[in-house]
């Protein structure tokens, strides 16, 4: 690599770090606040949230899914009547939780039937590695593989703590995930050519105020935590009733 090149994939991470200083500094004032995302006192803060919205007219939450077609990390029918956009992180014990024991009932019972789509957004959160792993994912994306790769990843998860995802690890997990060409998945991860989108998503997130994860927000209703799959069942029906 070039001096350069080097220069700029410096300048690239210097800012997608501030931007993660900042995602961090939100996580802290939340978790500061005694709320995690599998905190019962969230569905407070949810009321509140749709109230203040309801109050001034405005949602820019019901705005957030892309429904392009074709997109590789998105999961159902463009214009299924209910989404779900989903931020996560794969270093987040508390994603694994979801990705595990919850998603695989939401796609068999509404993604397959064409009722809901899942839209996955990048929220790297838990410092450098969460960042190439974000990499990795739309690498995997690339080569038509990104939810199988992150169904290895987050099989691998442990219960409790984050993940070391190196690259050999992630690249590990690209070839459970089957992705064909690894030497250019390794290619891809060791370069800043996602650091626009993942740093898209991350201000997205934060402008909506996303300081955990995994958030959901499915039909512009928000979601925090791991939710037991009832509430999940519960919001999709209510969606899909009025849509």
């Amino acid at each position: 690599m070039s001096a350069a090149s080097r220069r700029d994939t410096s300048k690239r991470d210097g800012i997608l770090i501030a931007v993660l200083i900042i995602v961090a500094v939100g996580l802290i004032v939340h978790l500061a606040t005694g709320r995690s995302g599998d905190d019962p006192a969230t569905a407070a803060d949810q009321q509140e949230q749709q109230a203040q919205r309801e109050s001034t007219g405005a949602d820019p939450l019901a705005d957030l899914p892309r429904r392009e077609p074709g997109d590789p990390m998105a999961l159902g029918e463009p214009g299924a009547p209910v989404t779900m956009v989903m931020y996560e992180d794969y270093r987040c014990p508390f994603c694994a939780k979801f990705s595990t024991d919850i998603a695989p009932e939401l796609i068999e019972r509404y993604v397959d039937r064409g009722v809901l789509r899942m839209e996955w957004r990048d929220l790297p959160i838990f410092g450098e590695q969460s960042l190439a792993a974000a990499r990795a994912g739309r690498a995997a994306a690339e080569q038509g593989r990104f939810w199988e790769f992150t169904e290895a990843v987050y099989a691998a998860s442990p219960d409790r703590g984050h993940p070391d995802l190196t690259p050999e690890r992630l690249r590990e997990f690209a070839q459970q995930a089957g992705v064909a060409d690894l030497d250019r998945f390794s290619s891809a991860l060791d370069s800043t050519r996602y650091d626009a989108d993942i740093e898209a998503d991350m201000r997205e997130g934060t402008t909506i105020g996303v300081s955990s994860t995994p958030t959901f927000i499915i039909n512009g209703k928000p979601v925090l935590g791991a939710q037991p799959l009832d509430i999940f069942v519960s919001v999709i029906e209510e969606a899909a009733a009025g849509s």
